[in-house]
């Protein structure tokens, strides 16, 4: 693959001598048990996708236990408020220590989309998160000349794994290990019950099915067995950003009811897997992603269907990011950054959800204003379609415009700028981008030039253009010289890097490269 680099420890690396004293011996069985399982997931996710672009489409379950049974989730005490989640990289101490001096309920410390997928960001990252479950983590605020460490609080630290579709090299030389088992068993090896003010909480990304969650459930509760923890001690939350689970919703918090407390709607990333899954239909070209509504009916309809779903089994539902940053230099940008803000989680609030993501300290208090204390799970709405359509095509919203696939071009170059500079998010233009804004960017190329002849993108003058690989090609050209000659470009990248990644991001899209890497 052109863009995706598997994680290789660095030369000389050992795992007997390089990883926690023991820890190959706890892992080595666990890894014989549940690698083949994961790698049999990517397998079997590559044939549902081939048979979405071969017409068959994923659609609802027929009912089982999990969507007629009477049963229910309980959720703890210590984390019925979640109104506020502040999510960001594991490897940047400064901000995961912000973060958790915020005073939002939650906090969720990313080893997935935000941060790079290479040895040494992924170790550093495990290593503030172990400081931060301890409360231990501090860094040098150089402003005010003083090391800051975290305070007292009670809120509820997150950690994302990656997810079940990276493999993770060098633990036992050439063969593969699943990273989402590494990068748990890391964490559960090191930490201790008694350092804890509340069970290990685990955020699940990128899942595709409801039969996943049983490889997460048995997982958890290997580790739980391992270190001598109650069965039931993991607790989780999932993120529902893929088209197919989607539909399993409920099967899955079903499937993971001893663990579970909530779904988030992960947005951004659910955009990128409906264009991909409807890749060859032409009715879902997307129109340029700022001008497509936040309530635009694929995001509203299941937007309204996941608090229905949670609430009904007494689970949180949790909305999505907002990806407009707020600026403390700007004041003009940090105004409507934060009138978008409340009006999104606002939004959020009105369909139901319990509470919803944020990535700057800013931003944490208008959040929570939008939610009520401690959540909604008593809300339901009357006469609920139980399965509403998902799939509604974008007509009669936002605009396809030459002007839109520049900008998708430029995001890609610079978001793979930062990933070469050891960046997994960058702020853009005013908005926190990471991995899911550069493969929304790139599928969104890829189905122009797919299906321009059907659906017209047009130039500045209302000409449509088509979208064939010479103009991509040239695009990203332009795109990157222009990027080079800017001088702000100076404290973000070389030339080379910005060149590089300007490949990268076009050996992507020209060969067909969707999957979250």
């Amino acid at each position: 693959m052109t863009g995706f680099q598997l994680n290789r420890a660095p030369q000389g690396f050992s795992s007997e001598r390089d990883l926690p004293r023991g820890f190959l011996d706890f892992y080595t069985p666990l890894h014989r048990r549940f690698t083949p399982r994961q790698q049999a997931i990517i397998e079997n996710r590559k044939r549902v996708l081939a048979e979405a672009h071969s017409g068959k489409l994923p659609n609802h379950l027929p009912p089982s236990e999990a969507t007629q049974g009477d049963w229910k989730i309980e959720l703890p005490e210590w984390v019925a408020d979640q109104r506020n989640q502040m999510t960001g990289p594991g490897d940047e101490a400064e901000l995961v220590v912000k973060m958790l001096n915020s005073g939002a309920p939650g906090v969720m410390l990313d080893l997935e989309d935000s941060t790079v997928n290479e040895w040494d960001h992924q170790q550093l990252g495990v290593d503030n998160i172990l400081q931060a479950l301890r409360g231990s983590l501090t860094y040098f605020d150089k402003k005010r000349n003083q090391t800051i460490g975290i305070k007292p609080t009670k809120v509820v630290i997150w950690i994302r794994p990656r997810g079940l579709h990276i493999s993770q090299s060098s633990v036992f030389g050439d063969e593969l290990t699943s990273a989402s088992l590494f990068d748990l068993a890391r964490i559960v090896y090191q930490i201790n019950e008694s350092e804890m003010r509340h069970p290990l909480s685990i955020y699940i990304p990128k899942s595709e099915s409801a039969e996943e969650a049983l490889w997460w459930r048995d997982v958890f509760q290997a580790l739980a067995e391992a270190h001598g923890w109650a069965k039931s001690y993991i607790r989780c939350m999932a993120l529902v950003e893929s088209h197919p689970l989607a539909y399993q919703m409920e099967e899955f918090l079903y499937n993971l009811r001893d663990h579970i407390v909530g779904l988030n709607l992960g947005r951004w990333d659910y955009m990128a897997s409906l264009i991909h899954f409807n890749l060859n239909d032409a009715g879902f070209v997307l129109p340029d992603r700022n001008t497509i509504p936040h309530n635009v009916a694929f995001f509203q309809n299941l937007r309204e269907l996941l608090p229905e779903i949670c609430h009904k089994r007494g689970a949180l539902a949790i909305g999505g990011m907002t990806a407009l940053y707020p600026s403390r230099e700007d004041a003009e940008l940090n105004a409507r950054a934060l009138d978008v803000l409340q009006k999104d989680k606002k939004n959020e609030a009105d369909s139901l959800m319990d509470g919803a993501w944020t990535g700057h300290p800013d931003q944490n208090q208008i959040a929570i204003d939008q939610f009520p204390y401690p959540n909604q799970l008593y809300a339901r709405r009357a006469n609920v379609e139980r399965h509403p359509n998902l799939r509604p095509e974008p007509t009669g919203v936002g605009q396809r415009t030459l002007t839109g696939t520049r900008a998708a071009v430029r995001t890609v170059i610079r978001y793979r700028n930062g990933v070469l500079n050891g960046k997994g998010a960058s702020l853009l233009d005013g908005y926190m981008e990471d991995l899911a804004t550069d493969r929304i960017y790139r599928l969104m190329i890829a189905q122009r030039m797919k299906h321009s002849g059907k659906v017209p993108i047009v130039d500045e003058t209302g000409k449509a253009v088509a979208h064939t690989p010479d103009l991509i090609t040239r695009l990203f050209d332009e795109e990157v010289e222009k990027i080079i000659a800017n001088p702000a470009r100076a404290d973000l990248g070389t030339p080379e890097t910005f060149r590089k990644a300007r490949q990268i991001g076009e050996g992507m899209v020209l060969s067909g490269e969707f999957n979250p890497f």
